[in-house]
């Protein structure tokens, strides 16, 4: 997927212009006589491109051209970024050289420095590269990629309080949980009780609220109920006239798009009276905005209620979530009970007893995801030759059949700031359900550049710091097992991890042991193609040249002879597993 253009583009560029700009640089190109020119040619194609990458991202998705061109993009940026290191090299062993010669030496040195090959070696690789960036400028604007334009998401339809009751399987209770919450008549601080529920995309959050929302008792226990999708865009206007519209309340009189003329309409609608409304999919991390949209909402009577519905811990705390449920994967039987309504008539489940044992593993493949359970099996309905259930066992989640949980989880992806999606790419190396030690991840983040330098804080800091998003945003996961073998030993005075790893080599704490979702893992896998590739058993044929990135297991590692093919190689990675 192209999208790993635009997630290391960003970085490389940053070091680009703070390695052209430096003294040594400079002092390199006048001493060896190069045109500095062609990389300030260079820095500008770089910019123009850079410009257009945000609405390049989204219009790849359902533009080939697009994607295309997102992929030569990047190739021409590691030719430029193996440009960069040429002369690099060739600086530091011209200062060496310099280090180590006498005055005499260096006399002549100076004298026949116009002289120097380099300069005929790398001009001529320069200009090559800003050809391709040039051509690449050329070419944006004839596929019709804009500047400061990114086109918004509407692949997600909005969510409504209405479900499909005999669809549902589990979650009884974490419904009735938040049931127990809603209806104490408790005052909450600041006159606002906000309940969130927390969870990666398709984990079943939405449709936990719809059981809780159109439960009887809740219904007969608030005076007013409002529904409201919110999705990634968090325009407060909107939402509150939204809000006004689902509790049957009239609009102000005069300017509709007034926001003052909104909030004092819903301050006087909802006052003294006991309210629930449901935010579903928030993504807003601005507590400023927050707070304009909940202004009027603290004039409700004790008891009134906020329920809202996000993927991100850092939601729920700008919300000053008085409540969080963090939701946990399906169970087996409820995710397998699931699968079966969408993939079976009523008549058939059991008559196939073939079709049910891959469908279980089908099953597995989801962990737990009630999305994927709802999606693949609707892909199978009624399908009855065993050939397909095997074609869907085998191949990736991630074809063009699965689009709906495909668009779930890209979507936090699509939202994570620039600096943490390279560092979320690169966990495509990892296989699935392989424990990922989050100091040695930290590690192989700062090895290949991706965690920016901070004055306040060393580079491991910021590494823990990126890594603390990602676990907020659900992409990464607790290792659910906790080690028994820790618990044991925890409480004794002499416990540390060293002395645990000298009873037992392979301890590795819960606190900094995590895991992927499958399909997070697929995520992974899917914005980092065609660059970053992980070599499993014999699938070969499946390896591109443009690969940067490489991880390889023990017998895979045994059984390729030369990597030499590989060009674009700058990362390969071994992995015993």
């Amino acid at each position: 997927m192209a999208e790993i253009a635009t997630v290391f583009l960003s970085p490389f560029l940053q070091a680009f212009f703070e390695k052209v700009a430096s003294r040594e640089f400079v002092d390199f190109f006048r001493r060896r006589k190069l045109d500095d020119g062609l990389l300030k040619k260079m820095k500008i194609a770089l910019l123009s491109v850079h410009r257009v990458l945000e609405d390049a991202e989204e219009k790849q998705v359902k533009s080939p051209t697009v994607k295309t061109w997102l992929d030569e993009l990047k190739d021409a940026v590691f030719d430029a970024e193996d440009v960069l290191d040429e002369i690099d090299t060739e600086a530091l062993r011209s200062k060496l050289d310099a280090e180590n010669q006498t005055t005499a030496s260096k006399v002549r040195k100076s004298i026949s420095t116009s002289l120097h090959p380099f300069a005929k070696e790398i001009e001529p690789k320069i200009k090559k590269v800003l050809a391709r960036l040039d051509d690449l400028v050329k070419q944006k604007e004839v596929i019709g990629l804009k500047e400061g334009v990114g086109e918004k998401s509407s692949e997600r339809l909005p969510t409504t309080s209405l479900y499909d009751e005999p669809s549902i399987f589990g979650r009884i209770d974490e419904k009735e949980a938040i049931i127990k919450s809603l209806l104490l008549d408790e005052e909450s601080v600041g006159g606002l009780c906000v309940i969130t529920i927390v969870g990666m995309g398709g984990i079943g959050k939405t449709t936990l609220a719809q059981l809780v929302y159109n439960d009887d008792r809740v219904k007969e226990h608030f005076d007013l109920k409002a529904w409201v999708c919110v999705s990634n865009e968090f325009d407060v206007l909107k939402i509150t006239k939204r809000i006004l519209e689902k509790l049957g309340s009239s609009t102000p009189g005069g300017d509709r798009n007034d926001p003052d003329c909104l909030q004092v309409a819903l301050k006087e609608n909802i006052m003294g009276k006991k309210y629930l409304i449901v935010l579903d999919d928030v993504w807003n991390e601005n507590p400023v905005v927050w707070e304009a949209l909940t202004n009027p909402l603290r004039y409700g009577a004790q008891g009134s209620r906020i329920i809202a519905t996000t993927r991100g811990i850092h939601v729920a705390s700008v919300m000053r979530s008085t409540i969080t449920y963090p939701l946990k994967q399906l169970p087996k039987e409820d995710c397998w009970s699931l699968f079966a309504k969408h993939a079976f008539r009523d008549d058939e489940l059991g008559a196939y007893p073939e079709l049910e044992e891959i469908g279980r593993e089908i099953v597995k493949k989801c962990d737990g995801l009630p999305l994927a359970a709802k999606t693949i099996g609707s892909l199978l309905w009624s399908k009855l030759d065993i050939n397909e259930w095997e074609k869907i066992l085998k191949s990736e989640l991630w074809d063009s059949q699965t689009d709906q949980v495909n668009s779930a989880l890209r979507l936090s992806y699509q939202c994570l700031p620039s600096h943490l999606k390279p560092c979320f790419a690169y966990c495509s190396i990892f296989p699935q359900d392989q424990l990922i030690e989050k100091e040695e991840l930290i590690l192989l983040w700062m090895a290949e550049g991706f965690l920016q330098q901070s004055k306040d804080m060393t580079l491991e800091q910021v590494g823990d710091n990126y890594f603390r998003d990602l676990v907020a945003r659900s992409l990464f996961q607790h290792n659910s097992s906790q080690n028994e073998f820790f618990r044991l030993f925890s409480s004794s005075s002499i416990c540390s991890i060293e002395y645990l790893r000298l009873l037992k080599p392979h301890f590795v704490p819960s606190e900094i042991l995590f895991e992927m979702h499958d399909l997070v893992n697929d995520l992974a896998r899917l914005v980092s193609r065609p660059f970053v590739f992980r070599l499993e058993g014999e699938n070969y044929d499946e390896i591109e040249n443009k690969l940067a990135t490489f991880q390889l297991t023990r017998k895979a590692l045994m059984m390729l002879r030369s990597l030499s093919c590989f060009t674009r190689l700058r990362v390969c990675a071994h992995s015993s597993h």
